[in-house]
């Protein structure tokens, strides 16, 4: 019963945000408040509330997405304390995610409990990501490694679809706008009492923009993504799930030119060309549940598999390429006991193998092997709450490396929620990032060269907060101060004229420290508020590091009429200034970028219960910006559409 009730909670609070619902507890039809889950939080199935959650933690419900028309999910991403975005100009241009002052390598992305990243370059692309028609985002901050192992330094970015159960039906919606841009998607969901399935289908394609300063190339892009989520459930007791998902991106490039003299323009700027890349993703996963002992004891056994291979080409020719795989299995064991304090006790297994291959084409016969890495996780974690209101956690993990020394992680959290309406947390842990093949082995001895000797990166962080509920829980606002040290950091060295790279570990300290700000109200049935800002410190032997902005906030307020016929959204997103590399041999090696504004304005009007009309402007000012350094980005931008819903 208790997994049933958390189950149905996920889906009330899913359903009730797309009707445009208060933000917080939802009332069940039997009667029992449910409180918001957080499935990221622990590798136990039934989730955890987030009311005792001691890790900082910012959920985006599909409402969210909805209001903002959210279409590349890095953008919406950019409204979490904590998290900055860099684009390699254009839509379709690298684009990379950092929490906390962690690089981007150093953020676990899942898509639907798949892990996301790319077994080659170890990271993964926020460019071959469009937003899906309905979707929940969980953004878990702080070191993670305890329960998922490397990659989960600076936190975990969920990415959920909505199952059958939780939005049956059809939806669909078309759009177009500046650059060329053309867009849609379409989602067929249905349930039954035993199966439900939920198809998802995107697709988006942009003349783009001109990303660079010497010229007028525009740079443009092509997203496809096709997913699918089926569950069975032949008993009470027993249920498998799948998850399948595929994505393809088509994307032109610019790059810098370091063809011509160092110093003398427009060496090391990026100028017009005609490169592009193709990166294709195939994912799936498979798990089945077993209930025991009156829902006491689950015990689940899951497979998942990825396929990603990216390809690179210029001049008419073929020019880089990689294929990576990973195949996961995972054993879990979840044991529930007590009543007035409720307990649960996990166990964990995962085995993880990572195979990858540089295809070329400019190999020697070294570069050109497969290589491979398994790795063996065994996990414990503890969880307890009393009442809704205390919430206490510890995890450990082992991990059995066949190509570096095996790594002991740990995890603490706990949460304490006053009648006042004051919630105070803690938590800490320690979290580890492997070398990927791409830095162990290279790619091309005439630009990267790798290095085989590298050590996995390590990292010790803990964090406070407090939060504050107002009126009903209508509004609350958060304050989180956090601090780590990253050791053992891989960094990458350029031997000059060349420029040829190669990684090492440094022998130095890296720091990130800070506190995070939020406010999110919900005023009545028409207004919403949410506010975030990050004041960050990130630095490495005591220098600022590069595209970690000191300062970021952002502002989203909406308006919904009544009956929710018509609705108006603004966004603010403020980037302070930020240090990037400099290789342009004009100035000094690390050069400061501006800081910049950009302002969205959205609105949607519903016809009738089945159809809805919407537009929006985005960087309605018009700011004139980089994010990184000579990479030109978009203007003022307008988009329109419509959406069905039956």
């Amino acid at each position: 019963m208790r997994r049933q009730l958390l189950l149905r909670s996920v889906a009330t609070t899913l359903t009730a945000s797309l009707a445009g619902t208060a933000h917080g507890a939802e009332e069940a039809r039997d009667g029992q408040t449910l409180e918001r889950v957080v499935i990221t939080a622990t590798r136990a199935p039934s989730g955890l509330a987030r009311d005792v959650v001691g890790s900082s933690v910012t959920v985006l419900e599909p409402k969210t997405l909805e209001e903002r028309q959210t279409r590349i999910v890095s953008d919406v991403l950019r409204d979490v304390p904590g998290v900055a975005v860099s684009r390699a100009g254009a839509v379709g241009g690298l684009t990379q995610i950092r929490v906390r002052g962690t690089e981007a390598n150093q953020v676990l992305v899942l898509i639907d409990g798949l892990e996301a990243s790319d077994p080659f370059a170890g990271e993964f692309d926020f460019a071959t990501l469009i937003a899906d028609d309905v979707a929940r985002i969980e953004v878990l901050r702080g070191q993670q490694s305890a329960l998922y192992g490397s990659d989960a330094i600076g936190g975990v970015i969920h990415y959920l679809t909505a199952d059958g159960h939780e939005l049956p039906g059809f939806r669909a919606r078309v759009e177009g706008g500046s650059f060329g841009t053309w867009e849609g998607s379409a989602r067929l969901a249905g349930a039954s009492d035993r199966f439900d399935y939920a198809l998802n289908g995107g697709y988006q394609t942009t003349d783009g923009v001109s990303t660079s300063r010497f010229g007028d190339r525009k740079v443009g892009a092509e997203n496809t993504a096709l997913s699918g989520r089926f569950g069975f459930e032949p008993t009470e007791d027993f249920r498998v799930k799948a998850v399948a998902r595929y994505s393809y991106t088509d994307a032109e490039t610019n790059s810098a030119d370091f063809s011509g003299t160092f110093g003398v323009p427009p060496y090391g700027y990026v100028v017009d060309g005609d490169s592009y890349y193709h990166n294709k993703a195939l994912y799936g996963l498979a798990r089945a549940e077993l209930e025991s002992f009156d829902d006491h004891w689950i015990n689940a056994l899951s497979v998942q598999g990825a396929d990603v291979s990216r390809d690179g080409f210029s001049d008419g020719e073929r020019d880089s390429g990689s294929d990576g795989s990973r195949f996961k299995t995972s054993y879990e064991s979840t044991l529930s006991f007590g009543d007035a304090v409720e307990q649960s006790l996990t166990v964990a297994v995962d085995f993880e193998r990572e195979e990858m291959r540089n295809t070329g084409p400019f190999l020697n016969a070294a570069q050109s092997l497969e290589r491979r890495i398994d790795n063996t996780g065994y996990v414990a974690q503890y969880n307890a709450t009393i009442g809704g209101r205390i919430g206490f956690g510890a995890a450990v993990r082992h991990d059995d490396n066949d190509r570096f020394e095996d790594a002991d992680t740990y995890r603490a959290q706990a949460s304490y929620l006053f009648d006042s309406g004051t919630r105070v947390r803690a938590a800490g842990g320690s979290g580890i990032k492997n070398p990927s093949i791409f830095e162990l082995f290279g790619f091309n001895p005439n630009s990267f060269i790798g290095n085989p000797e590298l050590k996995p990166e390590r990292s010790e962080g803990w964090e406070v907060g407090v939060e504050q509920n107002f009126a009903n829980r209508s509004v609350t606002v958060g304050a989180t101060y956090f601090d780590s040290t990253l050791r053992d950091e891989i960094f990458t060295i350029f031997s000059f004229p060349s420029f040829i790279a190669s990684p090492a570990n440094r022998a130095t300290e890296s720091t990130q420290n800070g506190y995070e700000l939020f406010v999110a109200a919900r005023l009545g049935t028409s207004w919403t508020v949410d506010a975030a800002y990050t004041d960050l410190n990130a630095r490495e032997n005591g220098a600022e590091e590069v595209r970690r902005p000191p300062h970021i906030g952002s502002l989203n307020v909406s308006w919904r009429a009544p009956q929710d016929r018509l609705g108006v959204n603004l966004t603010v997103r403020y980037n302070g200034e930020t240090l990037d590399n400099n290789f342009t041999g004009v100035g000094p090696s690390r050069i400061t970028l501006a800081e910049y504004t950009l302002v969205n304005l959205g609105a949607d009007y519903r016809l009738s219960d089945k159809a809805q009309i919407y537009a929006r402007v985005e960087n309605l000012l018009d700011e004139d910006y980089e994010e990184i350094y000579t990479y030109q980005t978009a203007g003022r931008a307008g988009y329109a559409g419509v959406r069905f819903t039956f």
